[in-house]
């Protein structure tokens, strides 16, 4: 039994009439969907792995548990066990239950796919929060324009990513951590034995994420273990290159973990295991994510790109304007810029200041602060596809400020909140622009932005399609080449230029860490 529902976020859908359809048959058994009014088939909180629990908890995905009969994919499941998120993204399209049983799938396809490319979305959040289900994330609109799309959950936060010396002795393979991103892996195998029965091509999988999302992609593209899952890959504002962020060694992931384990005031694994999962996650402990375990994660970005054992598809990247992971604090003058510098970078900021200037100090600050994270984890990124793979990068950098509503305004002197912030790109790539109105009026939508959004979404869709991003009305994007580094402005007034400070970026290559944020964005 199929249903129809009335918009792309389903936490406001109503039943309007059922509809007779054959059940498809999955890992685990049978699932029948929904129907949304666009027409597009909807199988939502489809389980790929069996739920990570009690002893399970910490443990690589295991295969899903079989049911009996049709399960009806009509609902999305809960997003995994996370800390209040307060004025955060996720909490921003409302309120979503959450539980440690939580490794499902969504999947969005066109009734009529066959060998249809298929779009894998893997959502931000530091590692920390995050949702399959979050309107902004909806595949229906792009399921429309002909592609299968799937949105894949995993865990965050110290669920995730912890790492012990129990839980590395008892892996077999001397190493832990990661399970967030074995989760991501699980659901891409899971994706390629299953996904042609919606009508999606296994031999045709892009995976796209986000910040958090963004750096998991990068990190599946230098783990062996997602080698032959997906043959293009998508990254929007973060990366495991750029020298300050990437894959931890495992004696420190190890430590960290051992720190969690006094603050929870734990004395064994087993002590820990039996612990509820929200106590774990309001842990304030600092915490590694990613970890060099030797399995999933054998070395940094750089060393495996440098080996040539990275996993070795096109990539399209870039990052927005107004990026500010590490802003440099109040900046109203010259005088401002110039002492921030001086502090936060030391022996480079001769250079820095001498590269991006004085006379725009609020500008050039907030330049700086997104090249020094962002932008340099980017650059480096596509430098090392360029140098030491065999396919092409394509680069973008967005800059439309969105159009708030009366009542949203932010102060104009201030990018980092006003500007093209961390994650203002979403809603174009997805087409999920009206999501932003689901519950109140925030945005007033401009024709340039409807236009923007399908430049993007169609080279997106062209990229997943060929390899190349292209679009009606950009055309061919350039490819990245370091001997004349060019990038896709994204704007109202969208066109290839010269990659902004790309010559600039190794002057932050030895800086300081970058401290990871997932509520970057403006508070609505």
């Amino acid at each position: 039994m199929k249903r129809f529902f009335s918009t792309l976020a389903v936490a406001t859908l109503t039943v309007a009439a059922p509809a007779q359809a054959k059940p498809l048959m999955v890992d685990g058994g049978q699932i029948d969907g929904i129907t949304l009014n666009s027409g597009v088939a909807a199988w939502l909180g489809v389980p790929f792995a069996a739920p990570p629990l009690r002893a399970l908890r910490w443990k690589p995905p295991q295969p899903v548990t079989p049911w009996q009969g049709v399960r009806h994919a009509d609902r999305f499941a809960p997003e995994c066990l996370q800390p209040l998120r307060g004025s955060s993204q996720n909490h921003y399209f409302g309120e979503e239950a959450t539980s440690e049983d939580c490794l499902y799938l969504n999947i969005w396809a066109p009734k009529t796919a066959r060998k249809a490319p298929v779009i894998v979305w893997i959502y931000g959040g530091g590692f920390n929060i995050g949702s399959a289900s979050m309107a902004n994330y909806s595949g229906e609109p792009l399921a429309r324009d002909g592609v299968v799309r799937v949105n894949l959950a995993y865990r965050v936060g110290p669920l995730g990513f912890l790492a012990l010396p129990e839980l590395s002795k008892e892996s077999g393979y001397g190493g832990s951590g990661n399970y967030g991103l074995m989760d991501q892996i699980a659901a891409l195998q899971w994706v390629k034995r299953n996904i042609a029965k919606f009508g999606g091509d296994p031999d045709n999988v892009t995976i796209v994420g986000q910040s958090a999302g963004s750096m998991s992609v990068s990190s599946l593209q230098i783990s062996p273990a997602a080698k032959g899952l997906f043959h293009r890959a998508v990254g929007m504002s973060g990366s495991a290159f750029g020298g300050q962020i990437g894959p931890a060694p495992l004696a420190k992931a190890e430590a960290d973990g051992l720190a969690l384990q006094k603050e929870m005031g734990a004395t064994s694994l087993a002590e820990l295991r039996g612990l509820p999962g929200d106590k774990i996650t309001a842990a304030m402990t600092q915490r590694t994510a990613i970890t060099i375990d030797g399995r999933v994660m054998t070395g940094t970005a750089e060393d495996v790109f440098t080996a040539k054992r990275q996993n070795d598809v096109p990539v399209l990247i870039g990052y927005t304007r107004d990026e500010t992971f590490r802003p440099l604090g109040p900046i109203r003058s010259a005088a401002d810029e110039e002492k921030a510098v001086r502090e936060r970078f030391a022996g480079q900021a001769d250079g820095i200041l001498a590269s991006y200037g004085l006379s725009d100090p609020a500008r050039a600050a907030a330049d700086i602060a997104r090249d020094s994270t962002v932008g340099l984890q980017m650059a480096d990124w596509a430098r090392f596809q360029h140098n030491f793979g065999k396919e092409p990068a394509y680069a973008f950098l967005f800059t439309r400020r969105q159009p708030y509503a009366p009542g949203i305004q932010f102060s104009d002197h201030d990018p980092a909140t006003a500007g093209a912030y961390h994650s203002g790109d979403i809603p174009y790539w997805l087409k999920t622009q009206d999501a932003f109105n689901l519950f109140r009026p925030t945005r007033i939508w401009e024709p340039g932005d409807r236009s923007l959004a399908t430049d993007m979404s169609q080279a997106l869709l062209s990229f997943a399609r060929t390899g190349k991003p292209v679009s009606k009305t950009l055309g061919a994007w350039p490819a990245f080449d370091p001997a004349a580094p060019r990038l896709m402005w994204l704007g109202l007034e969208s066109k290839a230029i010269a990659w902004p400070h790309f010559a600039d970026m190794p002057l932050f290559a030895s800086g300081p860490p970058i401290e990871r944020n997932p509520n970057t964005r403006p508070r609505d």
